[in-house]
């Protein structure tokens, strides 16, 4: 990530000081118009240069900046680093909003279709029977939806699961069993010795073991799609250290003062640059990298 921010960075410092270089002059023309083109005042540049010792970041020797010029320029170069670092960040921000919501759509489809396709199924195979108590695979569905959405601080799998298996049994016992009649206390008993009857064979087993690793891998990669917009911003976040504002300072618009309004830093120079202003991120360049190689955001 450090790198990228680093490369969009330094592209658009290239951008902001433009042109081909010129020639140092005493006249302050160019300075004049380049300077008022940052929206100050231009009565602020000096018709010609001077003796610049009293500057405190760009060159003592010809000047056409005076200090009150030199700070506003200095301000001005944080504000030109921190602007494509945010237009990125606001980029990368956006990405994860869109892909969260682009793959909960996606997983909540997956879901309708695994209803209706069950649905449609059990309607031609067990018509009426099924008809009569599809409220109950429409609870399951639902609690699946519930478990989607806020995990165990509402749904339980392993409950839901076991009262879904308990309560069908139940019905197909009494259905398969119509001429006879049995009390709640014959079947729960029936239902606590489920284990041990295993009506459904492993099928309970196996569905567990699917639902549990597929709705945990879900739920983690769509809570990591929601976090990342606010984890980006904060780590875009560059700092205004004293030593960043004075390097920028002297790479964006000490050129200025020595007349040379279409002088550009060359890219090695506004790397170096662009690396101090964001050594604090530096440590989290690799764990970026591995991130973004580990997690397959195409679906």
């Amino acid at each position: 990530m450090k790198m990228i921010v680093v490369f969009t960075v330094c592209m658009s410092v290239v951008v902001l000081a433009s042109a081909q270089a010129d020639q140092k002059s005493k006249n302050c023309n160019e300075v004049r118009t380049a300077y008022s083109s940052k929206g100050f005042n231009v009565n602020d540049v000096p018709n010609k240069g001077v003796q610049g010792a009293h500057l405190k970041v760009c060159p003592q020797g010809f000047s056409c900046c005076t200090l009150e010029m030199e700070e506003k320029l200095s301000q001005l170069s944080h504000v030109d680093l921190k602007v494509p670092v945010h237009q990125l960040s606001s980029n990368l921000q956006s990405t994860f909003t869109q892909r969260h919501r682009h793959f909960d759509q996606f997983f909540r489809e997956l879901l309708d279709n695994a209803e209706k396709s069950l649905n449609h199924m059990f309607v031609r195979t067990y018509g009426l029977m099924y008809v009569k108590n599809k409220e109950l695979f429409e609870g399951f569905f639902s609690d699946l939806r519930r478990y989607y959405s806020h995990g165990s601080s509402e749904v339980n799998l392993d409950d839901m699961l076991a009262e879904f298996w308990s309560e069908l049994l139940e019905r197909m016992f009494r259905l398969v069993n119509v001429q006879y009649e049995f009390s709640d206390s014959y079947m729960e008993c029936v239902s606590r010795h489920t284990d041990q009857l295993k009506p459904f064979g492993d099928v309970p087993r196996k569905l567990r073991l699917q639902l549990t690793r597929s709705f945990i891998a879900v739920r983690a990669f769509t809570r990591g799609l929601t976090l990342m917009p606010d984890v980006v911003r904060k780590v875009s976040t560059v700092s205004a250290s004293p030593s960043c504002v004075r390097a920028s300072m002297k790479m964006l618009y000490c050129p200025y003062c020595s007349g040379q309004v279409a002088l550009k830093p060359c890219k090695n120079y506004c790397l170096n640059v662009m690396r101090g202003c964001l050594a604090n991120q530096a440590d989290l360049d690799t764990e970026w990298n591995n991130f973004l190689g580990k997690k397959d955001l195409q679906y």
